[in-house]
């Protein structure tokens, strides 16, 4: 017998060792059933590395590293057991650092007396959930949430009928049809139900409303449901907690009349029922209609939150009168109309209803709660003055952007809890470095931008936690000399004022371990460029002063530089190396100063640059084919310098490149063919022009522009091209002259080659890019005919065609283009009638000067008697009658052709003085007949001009 039990164990313990090295097969499975729980928990543990994700809490920490098998698991962190029985009845391993799969034969699945079993916030690595979750019967709270799971949620889910609470959150998981009908039917004890992030794009959402009559939580956060909630959700009889945050598509109303709770018959005619809702949150969704006033009857209600919807009406005063409700959020939907002049019982913690129409005067009540901590009013219509505020609870406090005026009042130095202070963009008159300021030692965030704000700086007060400024468009001519003592400050804006005169040194030291982002544009500075001395710099903007002498070496030191802005200054020196070697960088704008020497030959491979503009500076030599290793590029403005060199064609492997200036430089010679597979594919705005580039039109680059082919304005919003950090400004050649763009709207095309020597006739491929805005090839050589294919340009706004040798008529198809305001065809050899009609009826005389064979109007030169006119061919039938009345006919016109245009004028002049010989009229009818054969054929040639 002892011999048996030994045999036994060393089987065990064979089994044991061989398991810790390889997975269970699934066979074998069932024969470990039996495993003790605390070997099982063991070789859980020692199936997974810890390693601690970059997401876990900071206050996360290994739970299992603290497991010790000497002692039993009921000792263990995270392990609860049953007290009578020992049995392992709870597993709490939340953000334990588990990294690895969970395998279906993981000896997790050995512990069948679990009734809680929580794994969140671990990383299992994309694991599939096994379904063996489905054989702990007796487990009531299960939460798996956070954990790098993956595919979809196994059907075995539906077998834990004695779930009470489930949370398979934020793990990108897919949810079926099949699945939920499973899990709405045997769950019938489910209280609260957590499924945030799983997509349930082909769940149909009324199906919700066969959820357990018991749940009291129901979350479904960025879960894709899409359709119409025709059945509304607030029918279900226990809840306490709705949210449906970020299910864009989802559509629904909280109109009463829509209500259908045909399940809940109760519930069909009242939202009086609904007493236990505390939480509701439909945050960026798709709903519409008004806000009920009957939601004011949800005396429980503690928590809503009906942002980013189409919600539009009233604001019902009802809302404010629940005595529970501590927070509300009714950001950016279409609500108008003033705020309740009276409330009663209100106890708001948090209210936020910016981005509305709301108007009217602020009503005292507002600035009379003593547990108010966040009032946010942004982006709406207040008008009238600042209240004083009662209370100091306010931490939050934002009434940007509305139509406020008057002081701040005093009251604020009050709110010494006060963190963050917005007051931007309203008509206020602000006196900072007052004493109502200086109390606000708690201050961080303080922005008076766009209002009317003086300095007073004889005040010797500190904010020592201040971390953002803004004084932009302020009015203000110094420095406030508070800053001086700010150690922490991180982002300063004061562009845009009328700050003059050097910029003081104590200004380097501000944030010294902290600033990244500074913008002193737009101001009257001068002298030498300021020594920043923090190590954190991103974006530093110092465009539009007077600031004199080369970039600084500090620039250098900031490694972490993502915009620099140094334009409209007066700089001078080389552009330094370290720039254009950064990796860091997405924007470089040094244009317009006086920087000379070339451009660095040294862009690094894996550079990060966005926008490169140096135009406007004395830049020399050729252009560096390291450019190519700006793979992000988008704009490049390098005109007006002296660059030279043949055109830069390797720029076309750029695939992001959307803008190439190159104006203004010395780049010479004939433009040729690609060199590479589709250049320059998503460009929309080139402008070559005032260079020395000869030879034909490069016809073949016009057929890869993709980018100003074909594109649908209607279906594109107004989009400008940047990043929320910095918007790309352009100066260019826009219907007839130089335009500095603030902003570059992304539907703007243009082509711009004048001022070269281009020759050859212009290509009718030029028809194709239909989404042009601009097409500029004056001051060129370019003869023949004007294409009929621009006809196809029904985007075209300017057209500039002059100074070149074109002949021929102008087609008259050009007057199909509806949004052509500027056109220049002066200074050519243009013959024939002027179109008219439509846009053609706006132009001037400006637009034809120096085409001496053109007539008609807007000219002084009739059609009628216009000497150069060329009348179009007759038709086979035409005879006799075709002649003028002085004898000064088509014969004569016909011999002119035939015989030379002085011989048949001298003919003509014979009819008019002696009459028609019967011999030569029918000798020109005959050279008549050769004649229409011979124009009719040419005329056919020319694509059908006369």
């Amino acid at each position: 017998m002892a011999c048996s039990t030994w045999k036994y164990q060393v089987f065990f313990l064979f089994c044991l060792i061989l398991h810790s090295q390889l997975p269970f097969p699934s066979s074998l499975s069932s024969s470990f059933s039996s495993m003790p729980p605390c070997s099982a928990l063991l070789h859980f543990n020692k199936s997974f590395s810890l390693k601690k994700s970059a997401s876990a809490y900071d206050t996360s920490y290994p739970k299992t590293a603290s497991w010790q098998e000497d002692k039993h698991c009921c000792t263990w962190d995270g392990v609860e057991c049953d007290k009578n029985t020992s049995h392992v009845v709870g597993l709490d391993l939340t953000s334990s650092w588990l990294y690895g799969n969970i395998h279906s034969n993981s000896t997790l699945f050995f512990l069948p007396n679990l009734r809680r079993l929580n794994l969140a916030d671990n990383h299992f690595n994309g694991s599939l959930i096994p379904s063996e979750f489905g054989n702990f019967k007796s487990l009531t709270h299960l939460n798996l949430s956070f954990s790098v799971f993956s595919g979809k949620i196994p059907f075995e889910i539906s077998q834990l009928s004695s779930l009470v609470s489930l949370d398979l959150s934020w793990n990108g998981l897919l949810i079926e049809a099949p699945v939920r009908k499973r899990v709405l039917g045997n769950l019938t004890q489910l209280k609260e139900l957590i499924l945030d992030s799983t997509n349930m794009s082909l769940i149909r959402p009324n199906s919700l409303m066969n959820l357990s009559s018991s749940l009291t939580t129901l979350s479904l956060r960025y879960c894709d449901l899409q359709g119409k909630l025709e059945n509304n959700i607030l029918c279900l009889p226990s809840i306490q907690t709705l949210d449906l945050t970020g299910n864009w598509n989802l559509e629904g109303s909280l109109l009463k009349s829509n209500w259908s709770c045909s399940s809940l018959k109760e519930f069909l005619n009242s939202i009086d029922n609904l007493k236990s809702l505390n939480h509701l949150a439909l945050l960026d969704c798709n709903f519409t209609g008004s806000i009920p006033a009957s939601l004011g009857n949800l005396t429980k209600l503690t928590y809503l939150d009906l942002s980013f919807n189409s919600f539009s009406g009233l604001l019902p005063s009802s809302l404010f009168n629940l005595p529970n409700l501590s927070t509300l959020y009714l950001v950016n939907n279409q609500l108008v109309g003033p705020l309740p002049s009276h409330v009663s019982g209100l106890n708001l913690i948090l209210l936020s209803l910016s981005s509305n129409f709301l108007n009217g005067t602020l009503p005292s009540w507002l600035f009379n709660m003593p547990s108010l901590e966040s009032l946010d009013l942004y982006g709406n219509q207040f008008v009238g003055e600042i209240s004083e505020f009662k209370y100091n609870s306010l931490k939050f406090l934002d009434f940007g952007y509305n139509k406020l005026h008057g002081s701040i009042p005093r009251s604020v130095s009050r709110l010494v809890n006060l963190t963050t202070l917005y007051l931007s963009s309203n008509n206020l008159s602000i006196m900072l470095g007052s004493e109502m300021f200086s109390k606000l030692k708690n201050l961080q965030i303080l922005d008076l931008s766009n209002n009317s704000v003086s300095i007073n700086n004889n005040a010797t007060y500190a904010l020592p936690n201040l971390q953002n400024l803004n004084l932009a468009y302020s009015n203000i001519n110094e420095f406030p000399i508070f800053l001086r003592l700010t150690t922490d400050l991180q982002y300063l804006d004061l562009s845009n004022n009328q700050i003059y005169g050097r910029v003081p040194r104590w200004l380097g030291d501000v944030g010294k371990n902290s600033l990244y982002y500074v913008n002193l544009c737009n101001n009257l500075l001068q002298g030498p460029f300021p020594i920043l001395t923090s190590s954190n710099l991103q974006f530093i903007f110092f465009s539009n002063n007077n600031l004199m002498g080369e970039i600084p070496s500090f620039i250098c030191d900031a490694i972490y530089l993502r915009v620099l802005d140094l334009s409209h200054d007066n700089l001078s020196g080389r552009i330094p190396k370290c720039l254009v070697n950064s990796t860091a960088l997405s924007v470089l704008d040094l244009r317009m100063n006086s920087l000379h020497g070339t451009i660095p030959a040294i862009f690094s491979k894996g550079n990060n640059f966005r926008n490169i503009n140096l135009n406007g500076n004395q830049l020399e030599g050729s252009l560096p084919q390291s450019l190519v290793n700006c793979t992000n590029l988008e704009v490049l403005d390098l005109g007006n310098n002296k660059i030279n060199g043949a055109f830069p064609y390797w720029l076309g492997s750029l695939k992001k490149l959307q803008v190439l200036v190159i104006r203004s430089n010395r780049f010479q010679g004939n433009i040729g063919n690609p060199k590479t597979k589709f250049p320059f594919s998503n460009l929309r705005i080139i402008d070559i022009s005032n260079n020395q580039f000869n030879g034909p039109l490069p016809i073949t680059y016009f057929e890869y522009l993709k980018a100003m082919m074909n594109v649908n304005e209607s279906g594109v919003a107004s989009k400008y091209m940047g990043e929320n950090y910095y918007q790309d400004s352009l100066n260019i050649m826009m219907k007839g002259q130089y335009i500095e763009m603030k902003r570059v709207l992304t539907i703007l095309t243009s082509i711009d080659f004048s001022n070269n020597s281009f020759g050859g006739e212009m290509p009718k491929i030029i028809g194709r890019l239909k989404s042009l805005k601009g097409l500029n090839f004056s001051y060129n050589n370019l003869i023949g005919y004007i294409p009929s294919s621009i006809k196809n340009l029904t985007n075209l706004e300017w057209l500039d065609l002059s100074f070149n040798k074109l002949s021929g008529e102008i087609p008259s198809q050009l007057t199909d283009l509806t949004s052509l305001a500027i056109l220049k065809l002066s200074h050519n050899q243009l013959t024939g009638h002027i179109p008219s009609g439509k846009q053609f009826n706006t132009f001037n005389n400006d637009s034809y000067t120096e085409n001496l064979g053109l007539c008609g109007f807007p000219l002084s030169r009739t059609c009628d008697n216009h000497k150069a006119k060329q009348p179009p061919p007759p038709t086979l039938q035409q005879d006799e009658t075709l002649e003028h009345e002085n004898g000064f006919g088509w014969q004569a016109v016909s011999i002119g052709y035939a015989c030379g245009t002085i011989f048949g004028m001298f003919m003509g002049y014979l009819m008019f003085k002696i009459g028609k010989p019967k011999c030569l009229v029918r000798m020109v009818k005959l050279e008549q007949h050769i004649m229409l054969r011979r124009l009719k054929k040419n005329a056919h040639k020319r694509g059908g001009r006369r």
